[in-house]
């Protein structure tokens, strides 16, 4: 299907918002047009800095403000206020059906906490399918996801092409500060529309799922955080109540891999669902029939046979990027801000098998370019401007060093939460979510379909479809390298396949940042 053009190169703001003091004016751009060979950028601290600085900032909250952001769109707010009100009184019977699986989250306790982007209401039954699921993790406390796959006959949306099974597994792991699973549907139903079983789940202690566990297998929970922790060699657990606190990266890791085991369940094979008694479960995935189980005759990585990928955003991503070097069921990571970086006292954390990391500008608050130095989570002063190399080194140069495909692009303007469905209060770039979505479509094709060589990675247009409201999906086209940071590099080492001899494909820099 051929795409009309849409490049909306420059977006408006009408409101100033920020987390951090900061002052912005002015209209916003997009981004210059990359050349092959760039002009140096302005000096940090000129008033073309300070202008473009000031610009960037102001995109941060495209996705609020932006051509066609949420506040622009006449469709959203209603959408947003049916979907609230029936997503809240669907949580609330879930919960009174349960009283012994007591789930105290903001997403339980919050109205519209796990709505995310209430234009996609209409996906299942019109563009895929999908089916809630429950299940218990090891400790017996009971989480809560969906499954989300292709509909019966289904075309892919972009080729046209007849979407054939069986399909490739995804599991999505959300991130933490109490992220759910409703915010992560954007990057489901893209994946499932165009061919992958994709399970999104809440980890214990967040979204719709259970606080506490049930380690004797009792319906009631128990938990006593005042005994001692297992060994750290056996478990990463911060108290002796298995997942208490919920932030921590155990529940993600604990999640990634429970939740796997489920996507894999079949009734021939069920998943035990430990200390489920009393708790309504599914015993097995509810679309096993669809998922493709057939052993890599060729895996990429060496001994990596299954067609499975995790995805993880922020304390997930830190679990995925250490499931991938454990688990042998997983043949490719995604980490969304940020892939994990090996150090010497975690020998768990290695590069083993290919990885796609989306990296971001800013954290949960938009800061100027003065206070870039440190990490985009915890922003320390830099009076000489960003450090190019930031993003770069958390996890990509690790995998580079190792010899194994990896990818990390930077959107310009990105924040922490450009991964995440929010309504309205907290800032993401207006394009940010479409050039992610793509980018990991393409790195799955090649790394779990064998679709496409590096080059289609590499592919600069950006063709995406997102929804408008009223069940209408519109195309956007961009320019992937337009909507790259300008601060700091991205980068890839992939492996060019098919070749007579090995030839590898690198860039450090991919848009001359400074790397």
């Amino acid at each position: 299907m051929r795409l009309p053009h849409r490049l909306p190169h420059r977006l408006t703001t009408s409101i100033a918002l920020l987390a951090a003091p900061a002052l912005l004016l002015g209209p916003t751009s997009s981004g210059a047009a990359a050349s092959a060979e760039p002009e140096p950028g302005p000096e940090p601290g000129s008033a073309a800095y300070v202008q473009r600085d000031t610009e960037n900032v102001a995109d941060a909250y495209g996705r609020i403000h932006g051509e066609g952001g949420q506040l622009r769109n006449p469709a959203y707010l209603p959408a947003l206020v049916a979907h609230s009100s029936a997503l809240s009184v669907a949580q609330l019977l879930a919960q009174a059906a349960e009283p012994t699986r007591p789930a105290l989250t903001a997403g339980n306790l919050v109205p519209g906490w796990d709505v995310g982007n209430p234009l996609r209401a209409s996906w299942s039954g019109t563009r895929g399918r999908s089916q809630r699921v429950a299940f218990t993790n090891r400790y017996g406390a009971l989480l809560r996801g969906t499954v989300w796959a292709p509909a019966e006959g289904a075309r892919d949306p972009y080729s046209g092409r007849r979407l054939r099974g069986p399909f490739p597994g995804v599991v999505i792991t959300p991130g933490s500060v109490q992220g759910s699973e409703g915010m992560y549907e954007w990057l489901a139903q893209d994946l499932a529309e165009r061919g992958y079983v994709v399970l999104t789940y809440d980890v214990q202690g967040q979204g719709g799922s259970e606080t506490f566990p049930h380690p004797d297998g009792s319906a009631f929970p128990f938990c006593d955080p005042t005994t001692q922790p297992p060994p750290a060699e056996v478990s990463d657990e911060m108290t002796g109540c298995p997942g208490v606190p919920f932030q921590q990266q155990a529940n993600f890791e604990v999640g990634t891999r429970d939740a796997l085991s489920f996507l894999l369940a079949t009734p021939a094979r069920p998943w035990a669902n430990p200390g489920s008694t009393g708790a309504a479960v599914d015993a097995a995935n509810p679309f096993h029939h669809l998922l493709d189980r057939r052993r890599e005759r060729h895996p990429v990585t060496p001994g990596r046979r299954h067609r499975i990928a995790v995805i993880g955003h922020s304390l997930g991503a830190a679990a995925v990027s250490q499931v991938q070097a454990v688990d042998k069921r997983v043949a490719t990571v995604v980490a969304l801000d940020k892939l994990g970086t090996p150090t010497a006292d975690d020998v768990d954390l290695r590069p083993v098998v290919p990885a796609l990391g989306v990296q971001s500008e800013y954290g949960f608050a938009v800061t100027p370019w003065q206070l870039s130095g440190g990490s985009s989570i915890q922003p320390q002063p830099s009076p000489d401007g960003p450090d190019p190399r930031r993003e770069r080194a958390t996890g990509w140069d690790a995998w580079d060093a190792a010899g194994v495909d990896s990818m990390m692009l930077v959107p310009r303007a990105s924040t922490h939460l450009e991964y995440t469905d929010i309504p309205l209060v907290l800032p993401a770039s207006r394009w940010g979510q479409a050039l992610t979505s793509v980018t990991v479509q393409r790195w799955l094709d090649r790394y779990l379909k064998h679709r496409g060589g590096p080059r289609a990675l590499l592919r600069q247009r950006i063709d995406y479809l997102e929804p408008t409201g009223g069940g209408a999906w519109s195309p956007v086209r961009l320019r992937r390298d337009e909507h790259l940071s300008f601060y700091y590099c991205s980068a890839y080492r992939l492996d060019a396949a098919g070749s007579t001899q090995r030839r590898v494909l690198r860039d450090g820099d991919v848009t001359d940042v400074g790397c």
